[in-house]
């Protein structure tokens, strides 16, 4: 009788084995596949839908991407793109540590952090969603590269309701496609991007004027780095 439940438990764990090494190597080959196919559907533009609130999306090459609209995200939320390798862990640190004394909450998710949760995950907080970041984050800078990082952030990022992607964004809020968008109107659509849901462009408060004109100012600040310079030709 021991003998058989000792078998049982051999079986279910070399089942067990079995099947964390086929998802491990199906993971595998999607993100090396997504270093030149852009992702079906994501879990954040499948709860989009489902919620009610749409899916406006439309996939395009970086090079159709206004050198403003890469600028401006680098300049609204992660200005040491080009130089980490993945983590900015002093953002990090100042983040826990305001977090421990503060009600509101600070993140310090880098570009490409941002893109593994959007790309591989589910919005959320829990520990267990944060580790299989750091594991995405890893992956991606590691297969992918900085320019293809930055081209999937900026056709997978929710820059508003139900729209997805600077192009989506591009046209909803100013009726021209991302080739075409001016230096301001690529920083105010980077200033909504902290909580895209509330805020919008139809209806632009304080804040978010004031949050475009820092943007703006950081762009100018950012324009000829030598390490973004690469990223905007």
């Amino acid at each position: 009788m021991a003998s058989g439940k000792g078998n049982t438990w051999k079986r279910g764990w070399r089942f067990l084995k079995r099947l964390f090494l086929v998802l491990f190597i199906l993971q595998f080959i999607y993100i090396l596949l997504l270093k030149w196919v852009d992702p079906p559907i994501t879990f954040t533009q499948l709860g989009s839908l489902l919620s009610g609130n749409g899916l406006k999306r439309d996939y395009i090459d970086i090079k159709e991407m206004s050198p403003y609209a890469r600028l401006a995200v680098i300049a609204s939320e992660d200005q040491l793109f080009p130089d980490h390798n993945g983590f900015d862990f002093k953002s990090i640190e100042k983040a826990m540590k305001h977090n421990q004394k503060n009600k509101s909450l600070h993140g310090a998710s880098t570009l490409s952090q941002q893109v593994a949760k959007n790309v591989f995950l589910w919005q959320g907080r829990s520990w267990v969603r944060k580790g299989l970041e750091v594991y995405f984050t890893f992956m991606i800078e590691l297969i992918w590269g900085k320019k293809r990082i930055l081209e999937m952030y900026l056709n997978t990022v929710e820059m508003g309701r139900g729209i997805f992607g600077i192009q989506a964004a591009a046209i909803n809020y100013y009726k021209k496609p991302a080739r075409h968008l001016a230096r301001p109107e690529a920083a105010c659509i980077a200033a909504i991007l902290p909580n895209p849901k509330i805020y919008s462009l139809k209806l632009r408060s304080h804040y978010l004027n004031m949050r475009c004109g820092w943007i703006l100012r950081q762009m100018y600040n950012l324009q000829n780095d030598e390490d973004i310079q690469p990223l905007l030709q």
